[in-house]
């Protein structure tokens, strides 16, 4: 039985609910009166119900479909304006204990070389993320308790938070780890994560667990209910994400809904992101072998709805995408994605990007510098800001904030503050020609006075050699 306020898996992820709304969604789907009636409600940015949303999605009336890409455009420029946060993920480990059947990690993969990074590799690759000018990560590790236990991801938080370099400093560490237990949620809190971020490969019970067929990630509750254990640790912001390609896209858009309305309904804050990966070519992972592959016009298309459905959400996309996918998702919805991204153990420290312990085939093989470049003439601020989570807004602090649009009277003038600090210490002569004149021209759009004047005090300050300004 479908309860949005249940802790029970299948209940809160319902499967006849996902069924009869996909059948609402088919019955529906050119009823052209109750489509307008449910675009003029997203209009409100107050969000759309999974049932609502799978209407949209269900729907291929062509004026329909831009008229939901247009509204998607401006949701996104009303809650995140034109910046787009960037990040990088760190591979700290590839051993697993997990069967999982479209990952190269998994256990009975015998020639994939086997790497976990000592304290030493983790400081080396963080100097190379920041003489690359990064300030966010996301950590990443395979399930093995063995050699990835919570102790050592809680030693390499340590070190990377420890390690200044030149005008260096990562600044966010967001981690994605295997679900876990409420006291090691605690731990990672206590050690002041930014997000804890956990893909639920699919929602779709039965082929969850074809998908996970050993290992501790076969139990199908314990790794969806691993969201309301992280909050109940503590953890104030949580990450969601489906591999799209295993399972139907309009069940798992439908159920990523749920879980969405069940977080907000339980705990009175939804996800702080979602991302929005497709699964792309490993080490003996063929795509192929997954029917339900969807093109990027449909890819596009579920980006839009979730800007749409989940209005205040952050929306992540990583180098799996090629540049065109990511130009195009970007407009419709994304707030967040990597740039000059390596998905293997210890890449960054390598000057060649190495293939052999890469857990996916990176599509966008761009620096950081040429992304940065490409996004500020795209009309994009990069923003390597984090101020909201180390002043203490996450959360329900910063959904509220970021619902009521207040956000944005912090947000632009940080973006600027760190991109200027990314302009002085790393970026190339063109690409700081072209900020340059990015953030003459982004002041002018600051409305209050007494912020603009700080601003500008700011960025003076910062080609003097100060760093670290936030509103």
């Amino acid at each position: 039985m479908y309860d949005v306020k249940s802790m029970k898996a299948e209940e809160f992820i319902n499967h006849d609910e996902i069924m009869e709304s996909l059948r609402y969604a088919d019955a529906n789907k050119d009823n052209v009166e109750l489509i307008d009636k449910i675009i003029e409600k997203a209009k409100l940015r107050k969000g759309l119900d999974h049932r609502e949303a799978s209407v949209l999605l269900a729907c291929d009336i062509p004026e329909k479909i831009s008229e939901i890409y247009n509204l998607a455009e401006q949701i996104k420029k009303d809650f995140y304006g034109n910046r787009i946060v960037m990040f990088a993920p760190l591979y700290l480990s590839n051993y697993c204990v997990n069967g999982c059947v479209y990952c190269p990690y998994h256990m009975k993969n015998k020639h994939i070389p086997r790497k976990k990074l000592t304290q030493e590799e983790v400081a080396k690759e963080v100097t190379a993320l920041q003489d690359m000018g990064h300030k966010r990560l996301a950590i990443e590790a395979g399930e093995d308790p063995v050699n990835n236990p919570i102790e050592y991801i809680l030693a390499c938080i340590d070190t990377i938070y420890g390690i200044k370099h030149k005008n260096g400093a990562i600044r966010r560490v967001n981690v994605n780890i295997a679900a876990t237990t409420v006291e090691n949620y605690r731990k990672l809190k206590d050690a002041g994560i930014g997000t804890y971020i956990l893909f639920q490969e699919t929602y779709h019970k039965e082929s969850y667990e074809k998908l996970h067929p050993t290992g501790p990630k076969h139990d199908y509750a314990y790794h969806t209910e691993a969201m309301d254990r992280a909050m109940e640790g503590g953890i104030d912001d949580v990450g969601l994400g489906v591999l799209f390609g295993l399972e139907l896209y309009r069940y798992e858009y439908c159920a990523l809904l749920m879980h969405a309305e069940h977080l907000e309904a339980v705990h009175g804050v939804g996800p702080h992101t979602i991302s929005v990966p497709r699964i792309k070519k490993a080490d003996d992972i063929d795509p192929s072998a997954f029917d339900n592959s969807i093109s990027d016009e449909i890819f596009c298309k579920i980006a839009a709805l979730i800007r749409v459905a989940v209005p205040y959400t952050g929306m992540i996309i990583s180098t799996r995408e090629t540049e065109s996918v990511r130009e195009e998702i970007i407009r419709l919805g994304v707030s967040q994605i990597s740039g000059g991204s390596r998905t293997s153990v210890g890449g960054y420290t390598e000057e060649e990007r190495p293939h052999d312990t890469e857990q996916f085939d990176v599509s966008d093989q761009r620096t950081l510098d040429e992304v940065v470049n490409w996004l500020m003439k795209s009309g994009y601020i990069p923003s390597f800001c984090t101020a909201c989570y180390r002043e203490g807004r996450t959360g329900d602090r910063f959904m509220s904030l970021c619902k009521s649009g207040q956000i944005l009277n912090c947000c632009h003038p940080n973006a600027l503050m760190t991109l200027k600090e990314y302009l002085m210490d790393y970026a190339s002569q063109d690409t700081r020609a072209v900020g340059e004149k990015l953030i003459e021209t982004e002041l002018g759009k600051i409305p209050n006075e007494k912020v603009l004047s700080i601003c500008r005090d700011n960025l003076k300050k910062i080609e003097e050699g100060s760093r670290d300004f936030r509103f």
